[in-house]
């Protein structure tokens, strides 16, 4: 017998169970009402994951429902904002209830180590995609912005590059096909890791409040994200790629050209990038220590101009064909 609508809404209430003080009135009305608490501004964004467009046909559902949540997160941490609530849209080609099940166990894990309350949402069917809206929190007047970098300003990096890129191609089978079944710990099960499971490095977000003078996080390619930056701010950037995170591990397994495509290009990665004055870089670095934040790479600097010139281990500009995922190429 086929689950209806309504029992396939119980099935996610039922997975994501986290209540929060801050819901007036959550899941199961016609909206929800929140309480904001004084002076604090509300952040808000939402992205959509497609089948076979975001994620391949083939991924487990766990998987799914954790990145279609933490896609959105990593948006609130390049804000400097603590996430707070969610809403969730799903389109499935079929009730599938043990899918379902597994698909919210993913999304209650990681919205449970961020205390994100499901707040409500929508189900249909039609072609599997997932829609999230996050809410999140952050002091008033103290968000982090695109608009702010500064000529003279460091570009700096905290979190990976290019491993999302690289898992991506194994799943795919492409050139690194033969990786798949390599033990836990081994490069290509990082990559697929990074792939599945983007970590949102919130802490760092909120570390970077008042510090860093403008942030992004990236999902679309290093290259066009920081792109908006440098538009919305008015500037340009020159990059060394010797300096950028995971670039040696990388070049070991894949070639210098090739990871350099996934680093500058590839996406998926959920790293922080973010401009910091020269004056405030070792303030910067105290409070990520400080936050828990992983690895933390200075990438280059600032300057007039506009767009972004990449240069070699020799300071020659690298020539980059392609310079970031475009949802419409």
């Amino acid at each position: 017998m086929a689950l209806s609508e309504f029992e396939l809404i119980d099935i996610i209430r039922q997975e994501c169970t986290l209540a929060s003080a801050d819901v007036v009135l959550g899941n199961g009305d016609d909206a929800a009402v929140l309480q904001v608490p004084p002076g604090q501004h509300l952040v808000a964004c939402t992205d959509m994951l497609i089948a076979g467009r975001h994620f391949p046909l083939d991924t487990a559902p766990e998987d799914i429902g954790w990145k279609a949540l933490a896609v959105n997160v990593s948006d609130l941490a390049a804000m400097g904002a603590r996430p707070a609530w969610c809403l969730l849209a799903l389109s499935l080609p079929s009730p599938d209830a043990e899918w379902l099940r597994a698909f919210a166990r993913g999304f209650a894990e990681l919205a449970v180590q961020h205390q994100i309350a499901l707040v409500g949402g929508d189900t249909t069917r039609g072609p599997l995609s997932v829609t999230v809206t996050a809410l999140g929190l952050v002091p008033a007047g103290s968000a982090l912005t695109r608009a702010g970098a500064a000529v003279g300003d460091r570009v700096l990096i905290c979190g990976r590059l290019g491993w999302a890129a690289a898992g991506l191609s194994l799943r795919l089978g492409g050139a690194l096909a033969a990786g798949a079944s390599d033990p836990a710990g081994s490069p290509a099960a990082q990559w697929i890791d990074a792939l599945n499971r983007p970590v949102p490095l919130v802490a760092a977000g909120q570390a970077l409040r008042g510090i860093a003078s403008s942030a992004i996080d990236i999902s679309d390619g290093l290259l066009a994200d920081l792109g908006h930056v440098l538009r919305a701010s008015g500037v340009g950037a020159e990059l060394r790629v010797e300096q950028m995170p995971g670039h040696s591990e990388l070049r070991q397994q894949l070639g210098s050209e090739r990871a350099r495509d996934c680093m500058l290009a590839g996406g998926d990665d959920y790293a922080l990038c973010f401009t910091v004055p020269v004056e405030r870089v070792d303030d910067a670095l105290a409070a990520l220590q400080a936050s828990g934040a992983g690895q933390v790479a200075d990438i280059g600097c600032i300057c007039a101009g506009s767009g972004v010139v990449v240069l070699d281990a020799m300071g020659q500009a690298i020539n980059l064909e392609r310079r970031g995922w475009d949802h419409f190429g």
